[in-house]
C-alpha cells in the first residue's frame, strides 16, 4: 500500500541479504520509522514490544525471526529454542503459531546445513502468500460493498465502521478488514470510514488513520464508545473487523473493544463482519470464550498516552491519578451468533462450522 505515495510493505529483507525491516508501528502516526532486525532476540523483540503487531504481520516477522536464528546455529536444538522464544512472544493470534509450525515441519527434516537457505525461502513464501490472501479476501468482499452502494442514492457513501487496524499495517500488505475498503474505493464506490479510536493502545486513531490517509480514503476518527450512537441513527451501513484467532465453530477473538461493537450491531440490524484470512483460522479449537488465551498487557498502555506537543516532539503522559491502578485485557471474544458473515479469501460464509468446512474442506 501507499506511504506517501510510495507502494510499501510492513516488512522486507534487507538488500544485503543479512537482516529484515520494519515499520516501527509504535512511532505512528507522528513519525515514519523503520528498523532493521538481525537476531533472534530483536525479532521477538519487535513482536513483543509491538514494533509490529496484528496476526498476520506477527506471523511473517515470527518466520523471519527463525531465519535469522538459523543462520548461526541450525541444529535440532537451536530450532527448537527458536521456535519456543518466538512463540511465548504473543499467546493470543494463531497466526504466530501457525508459521512458526509451519517453518519448524519444512526445516525438521533437512540437514542443518540446508536450513537458514530453507528458512529465508519459506519465510518470503509465508509473506507473499500473506499478500495474496488478503488481496483475495478485499476481492471476496467487495460485492457486499456493491451490494450496499447500489442501494444508496447517487454518491452517496458506504459507511464502515472499524475497530482496531485490520489494515495493511497488521499485515505484510492489503490488510484484512480494510482490503474490501481499498477494493471498494479504487473501483470506484464512494466509500467513508468511521475509525474507532481503540483504546488503550489507539491503533485506529494512530495507524488505522493513517494508511487511510495514504491511500486516500475518507474517513473520521471518534471515540470507541461513539460506534453505537452512529449506528442507532443510521450512520454506519456495515461493521467489519480483523481477527487474531477465530474458532472452527465461528467464534472471533480480536481486540478488545470488538465485543461491544458486535452488541451494538446486533441492536441496530447493522451487519457485522470479520475478516477472517484462513491463519487466523484455529480449526484445533470450538469454544472461543473458554479456549483462547487472552493476553494481559501492561497497565502503562492504559496510564500513558503517546502524542505530538505543540513543537513537535513527541511524548508520553501519564493520564491517570497517581496510585490508581490500570487493567488492560488485550481482546475479547465476539461469539459467532453475533458474526453476520466471515470474509475470507475463499468466499464469505456464515459464522458456523458447517458453512466453514464448505469453504475449507481439507480442514
Amino acid at each position: 500500500m501507499n506511504v506517501q505515495g510510495h507502494p510499501t510493505r510492513t516488512i522486507w529483507p534487507t538488500t544485503d541479504g543479512t537482516a529484515v525491516e520494519i515499520i516501527d508501528q509504535t512511532r505512528l502516526p507522528h513519525e515514519f520509522v523503520t528498523v532493521r532486525l538481525a537476531t533472534l532476540d530483536e525479532a521477538a523483540h519487535a513482536i513483543r514490544a509491538m514494533l509490529v503487531r496484528g496476526a498476520p504481520l506477527i506471523g511473517a516477522t515470527a518466520a523471519w525471526g527463525l531465519w535469522l536464528a538459523l543462520r548461526s546455529d541450525a541444529t535440532d536444538a537451536a530450532l527448537a529454542r527458536a521456535h519456543a522464544t518466538l512463540l511465548a512472544t504473543r499467546p493470543t493470534a494463531v497466526n504466530l503459531r501457525w508459521a512458526l509450525d509451519r517453518m519448524r515441519a519444512r526445516l525438521t527434516p533437512l540437514p542443518a546445513g540446508q536450513r537458514a537457505t530453507a528458512a529465508r525461502h519459506l519465510a518470503a513464501e509465508i509473506c507473499d502468500e500473506d499478500v495474496a490472501i488478503n488481496r483475495a479476501l478485499g476481492a471476496a468482499g467487495l460485492p457486499l460493498f456493491q451490494a450496499i452502494a447500489a442501494r444508496k442514492p447517487a454518491g452517496a457513501p458506504v459507511n464502515i465502521l472499524t475497530h482496531c487496524n485490520a489494515g495493511w499495517l497488521c499485515s505484510v500488505d492489503y490488510g484484512t478488514a480494510t482490503a474490501p475498503i481499498y477494493a471498494a474505493h479504487d473501483a470506484g464506490i464512494a466509500v467513508h470510514v468511521w475509525v474507532d479510536e481503540t483504546r488503550p493502545r489507539n491503533q485506529g486513531a494512530s495507524l488505522t488513520a493513517w494508511e487511510l490517509l495514504n491511500h486516500g480514503v475518507p474517513h473520521t476518527v471518534i471515540v470507541d464508545n461513539a460506534g453505537g450512537h452512529l449506528m442507532q441513527h443510521g450512520r454506519v451501513d456495515l461493521v467489519i473487523v480483523g481477527t487474531d484467532r477465530t474458532t472452527a465453530h465461528g467464534d472471533v477473538c480480536n481486540k478488545i473493544g470488538t465485543y461491544l461493537k458486535a452488541l451494538a450491531a446486533h441492536d441496530n440490524g447493522v451487519p457485522f463482519y470479520v475478516a477472517a484470512p484462513s491463519p487466523s483460522i484455529d480449526w484445533t479449537l470450538g469454544d472461543g470464550l473458554r479456549e483462547i488465551p487472552i493476553e494481559e498487557r501492561s497497565g502503562r498502555e492504559v496510564s500513558h498516552v503517546q502524542g505530538r506537543l505543540p513543537d513537535g516532539t513527541v511524548a508520553t503522559v501519564d493520564i491517570l491519578p497517581a496510585g490508581s491502578v490500570a487493567a488492560n485485557p488485550a481482546f475479547d471474544v465476539t461469539p459467532a451468533r453475533l458474526v453476520t458473515g466471515l470474509i475470507t479469501e475463499r468466499g464469505v460464509c456464515a459464522a458456523n462450522a458447517a458453512e466453514l468446512r464448505k469453504l475449507f474442506p481439507e480442514r
